[in-house]
C-alpha cells in the first residue's frame, strides 16, 4: 500500500489536487490522507464546495491563516509535522507556490520522507514575490519534480538539478490545471443575478504589487475605466481589494464590480467572455484552456509559452501599454497548441508514484 499526505492550502489548490486525487481513488493500492492547513479562509469552500467540485473533503484541518509569512510558516511546520509522525506517509504531495507548499515540504525532509512537487519548476525570476521564493526552496527539497512545462524542466536543468546530491527525479507530465478545466467545464454555472451577453471582458486583480500600489492600481483601474466605455469589463472582487479600492476613491463607475464566485461560476465566466484579463497566475492558463485571449496586467509570467505562442501579452500596470494591447494586438487564435499535457497530467502522476514504488 502506498501511503500519500497531501497538503493544501487554498481553494486553486484544492481543485488542482482534485484531478489527481480522482485519480488516486481508482486505484485500491494507494491511500490519500489530506490536510488542509487553513491558510486561506475561504466562505465558498463549505461542504457543498467538496460535494459539487467531487474532491475528497480534508482528513485534517489546521486553521492556520491569517498571520505573517514567518508566524504562518513556523505553526504550518509544527502541526503538519505531528501529523507525520502520526501517519507516517510513504511520500508527501504539495501543490505550487504558497506557504502551505513550503511549510509541507520542510516538515517532510526534516523526517527524511520523500517529498512529491506538482508545478516544479516555475520561475517568473522575481525574487521578491514570496510565491518565488516558496517554489525554489520546495523544488530544492523535493524528491519527485513533476513538471508543467518544457519551461519549466529547463528552469531546473539550469539551475543544476543532477548536481543537488538528492537523487532528486524529473518529470515532465503536463498541468493539472488543464485536467481540472476539461473536468469542470461541463458544471459550469452562471452566476446568480449576472445580467449581460457574452459580449464582456472578464478581469481580475489580487496581486499585492498592484493592489498595494496606488500608482498601479490607478493605472489599471483608468485603463479598465476606458475599456468599459464600450465594453462591459466584469471584475468579481476580492474583499481586500474591494476595501482597497474604496478606500483609494478610485473611480470604478463603469465597471461591473460583482462579489467573488465560486470555481464553477468563473468557468462559465471564462467559458462565455471575449477576453480575459488579470494578474493572476492560473486564470492565465485557464484562458488558453478556454480558447480565450488575455491581457496579462504584470511585469513578468511563469507562463512563458502563452506569450511565445501570442495568446497572451504583458502589459504591466501602464495604462497606455493595457489599452494598446486591447485595441491594437492581434492574438493567435492557436489554441489547440498542446502546452499542458492535453489533460493527461493527473494520470502520468500517478502512474509514476505506482512505478517509483516509494
Amino acid at each position: 500500500m502506498l501511503k500519500i499526505i497531501t497538503i493544501l492550502g487554498a481553494r486553486p489548490q484544492f481543485i488542482k489536487a482534485g484531478s489527481v486525487s480522482r485519480e488516486i481513488a481508482k486505484y485500491e493500492e494507494i491511500q490519500e490522507i489530506i490536510v488542509h492547513t487553513g491558510q486561506h479562509y475561504d466562505a465558498n469552500m463549505s461542504e457543498v464546495f467538496f460535494d459539487e467540485m467531487q474532491i475528497p473533503k480534508p482528513d485534517y484541518f489546521l486553521n492556520i491563516g491569517g498571520k505573517s509569512h514567518g508566524a504562518m510558516v513556523g505553526q504550518m511546520i509544527e502541526k503538519i509535522e505531528e501529523i507525520l509522525v502520526k501517519e507516517k506517509p510513504d511520500l508527501v504531495i504539495v501543490y505550487g507556490d504558497t506557504n502551505s507548499t513550503l511549510a509541507g515540504a520542510i516538515a517532510a525532509s526534516k523526517l527524511n520522507i520523500k517529498v512529491g512537487h506538482v508545478e516544479a519548476g516555475l520561475r517568473s525570476f522575481n525574487v521578491q514575490m514570496p510565491e518565488e521564493v516558496n517554489r525554489i526552496l520546495t523544488d530544492r527539497v523535493s524528491s519527485v519534480l513533476f513538471c508543467p512545462t518544457q519551461s519549466a524542466v529547463d528552469n531546473l536543468n539550469s539551475e543544476g538539478i543532477n548536481n543537488w546530491g538528492a537523487d532528486t527525479k524529473l518529470f515532465l507530465v503536463g498541468d493539472v490545471m488543464q485536467d481540472g478545466a476539461n473536468f469542470y467545464k461541463k458544471l459550469a454555472q452562471k452566476p446568480l443575478g449576472l445580467v449581460g451577453s457574452n459580449d464582456f471582458v472578464l478581469c481580475t486583480i489580487h496581486r499585492a504589487e498592484n493592489t498595494d500600489d496606488q500608482t498601479r492600481l490607478g493605472q489599471i483601474v483608468s485603463a479598465l475605466n476606458e475599456i468599459a466605455l464600450t465594453k462591459e469589463v466584469i471584475i468579481p472582487v476580492h474583499p481586500r481589494t474591494k476595501k482597497i479600492l474604496q478606500a483609494g476613491d478610485y473611480d470604478t463607475d463603469n465597471l461591473t464590480i460583482i462579489d467573488p464566485v465560486g470555481y464553477l461560476n468563473m468557468v462559465w465566466l471564462i467559458d462565455h467572455c471575449e477576453l480575459v484579463m488579470t494578474d493572476s497566475g492560473g486564470l492565465q492558463k485557464e484562458a488558453f484552456f478556454f480558447n480565450k485571449p488575455c491581457i496579462t496586467m504584470r511585469d513578468e509570467t511563469e507562463w512563458v509559452e502563452l506569450i511565445e505562442s501570442n495568446c497572451n501579452i504583458l502589459a504591466g500596470a501602464d495604462k497606455n501599454k493595457i489599452l494598446e494591447a486591447y485595441r491594437s494586438h492581434t492574438f493567435s487564435k492557436k489554441f489547440n497548441a498542446d502546452l499542458y499535457g492535453a489533460g493527461e497530467a493527473s494520470g502520468r502522476i500517478v502512474k509514476i508514484l505506482l512505478e517509483l514504488k516509494l
